[in-house]
């Protein structure tokens, strides 16, 4: 295996040697940044962010990946909402991240007995000092799917429409301007 020498100036070595303590090899360190750094740089080259979404119920969990937004929208009722965005990844397959939040919150008393409230009362909550609120409840979820038209069925018709117009075009287009 060939070797090569980095020099490292004063101001960094105290970067170099945590990384040493954490990854143990610093050499496997520095082979996962620049790999990480050539992946993240190319696609941001080729027009694609990196994409950070939450996914889960509550607080969740945050999932990463390389794509380009294509479409947003959502719908509502008197229930509560859902947003969706869609994205096309780096490697071309449609990402749908779906948010959706219950408009209902139920209020616990002191006592023990539960009110159920939609509508505004869910949003503001009482100020009541003897009761317990819990608020809009939800779940986002991520999908990845291989064809447009396997997101027929997850979104709204009108939010497809746009995603179906977006997909056949360029990540990004140079101008000669």
């Amino acid at each position: 295996m060939p070797n090569k020498t980095i020099y490292v100036s004063d101001d960094d070595l105290a970067l170099y040697k945590r990384a040493q303590e954490i990854a143990g090899n610093l050499s496997q360190a520095i082979s996962t940044a620049l790999r990480r750094y050539v992946e993240l740089e190319e696609g941001r080259l080729e027009g694609f962010d990196e994409i950070t979404v939450r996914v889960g119920r509550g607080a969740g969990r945050k999932q990463r990946f390389s794509g380009v937004l294509l479409a947003e929208g959502g719908r509502s009722n008197k229930n509560g909402y859902e947003a969706f965005k869609v994205f096309r990844s780096r490697t071309g397959k449609f990402v749908l991240h779906a948010d959706r939040r219950q408009q209902y919150s139920s209020v616990t008393t002191v006592d023990g007995e539960e009110q159920n409230h939609s509508g505004w009362r869910s949003w503001i909550g009482s100020l009541s000092s003897n009761q317990t609120w819990s608020m809009a409840q939800g779940e986002a979820t991520l999908h990845v799917v291989d064809t447009v038209e396997d997101l027929r069925e997850l979104i709204p018709a009108d939010l497809y429409t746009l995603v179906e117009e977006a997909a056949d075009q360029p990540t990004v287009e140079d101008l000669d301007i």
